[in-house]
């Protein structure tokens, strides 16, 4: 592959699009600094370094002056649009954790039961969690931040005495066996190292898990 020095890619992008790969296209600096967002003399400066590495060929008539990109540049900007297919297709299909599991406070069998979340999980994510949540303890190299925007949003809520925080709802796997939901809460008592899961069935009963049993979490992008 051809590397292409990255402050080159807004012009080659610019001049692709207007049709330089084929045939030589009429520009002007000013033009040129307007949609690469940059100054008249900085897009000229530009377009002699991208002319001096072989990137474009120009052709100057007077005041006039065409440019084509040549191959040497058009290929650069394919490889590089290759190298980021293959970075975004190469991303894991899912996020995989590993932890412990251990006991709560039992706080979450009374947070996930009040009426302003169940609500909305029934609509959200189409069921109402088995009481309580089940905590795991995540291995050091599972400790990772999920995406902030990601996941479903159980919006927070007030009863007119206090508010409860926003939980956000990321699409799981415990073990290979069970369907879950991973959550991520605005308000927690826990560090980053705890990880509490939710399901519409009893998981311990269901999967035969006691404290300090080894499970495995896919968390889906």
């Amino acid at each position: 592959m051809i590397g292409i020095p990255s402050r080159y890619v807004p012009v080659l992008a610019y001049l692709l699009l207007r049709g330089a790969k084929k045939n030589h296209i009429r520009i002007t600096t000013s033009e040129l600094g307007r949609n690469i967002h940059k100054s008249q003399q900085a897009a000229s400066d530009q377009l002699r370094e991208l002319e001096r590495d072989g990137f474009i060929r120009r052709m100057v008539q007077g005041r006039s002056m065409s440019v084509r990109v040549t191959p040497q540049g058009y290929d650069g900007i394919v490889g590089l649009y290759e190298s980021l297919r293959a970075c975004i297709e190469s991303a894991p299909a899912s996020l995989e954790l590993a932890g412990t599991l251990v006991s709560g406070s039992g706080e979450g069998r009374y947070y996930m039961a009040l009426d302003g979340y169940t609500k909305q999980f029934r609509k959200k994510i189409g069921y109402v969690p088995f009481p309580g949540t089940l905590n795991v303890r995540l291995d050091a190299d599972s400790v990772v931040e999920l995406d902030p925007v990601g996941g479903t949003l159980i919006d927070g809520f007030s009863d007119g005495q206090r508010t409860y925080g926003w939980v956000r709802c990321y699409t799981a796997m415990i073990n290979s066996r069970a369907s879950c939901d991973l959550l991520r809460l605005e308000r927690t008592h826990h560090d980053e190292t705890i990880v509490e899961l939710v399901a519409e069935t009893n998981l311990r009963k269901e999967l035969g898990l006691d404290d300090g049993s080894r499970v495995t979490i896919s968390v889906a992008p």
